[in-house]
């Protein structure tokens, strides 16, 4: 990860590094997807930028072709899990106070189940 933003103590940049297994369901250059180990819905699946990026706070004019490339493979894998028809969510949680626990950008694809409004 020479050429990457990364942050040896970080659990996503060590699964974009293939240190840690996951259940990889999509790789680009900058983005990898793989299921969450503890999932809130039939279909939850994490996407991150290989670069580290701590949070949505963190993120810069620079980072805009790595926010489409999320949304593209988010709404790829939808369509692969089979949950597009129905519809699907697709959430960041910015901080201690909304949920974040691993501090490095990610997005959770949620679907296969009807949501609630308020989410939390």
């Amino acid at each position: 990860m020479a050429d990457r933003a990364y942050d040896a103590e970080c659990i996503f940049c060590k699964i974009a590094a293939r240190e840690i297994p996951a259940e990889i369901l999509h790789e680009s250059d900058t983005v990898v997807a793989f299921r969450d180990t503890n999932p809130q819905a039939p279909v939850h699946i994490l996407l991150i930028p290989k670069d580290h990026i701590p949070s949505a706070t963190d993120i810069e004019s620079r980072h805009g072709s790595i926010l489409v490339a999320l949304v593209q493979a988010a709404s790829h894998l939808a369509d692969a899990e089979g949950i597009s028809a129905g519809g699907w969510r697709l959430v960041t949680n910015v901080g201690p106070d909304a949920g974040q626990s691993v501090f490095h950008l990610h997005l959770h694809l949620l679907g296969g189940r009807v949501m609630a409004w308020p989410p939390g």
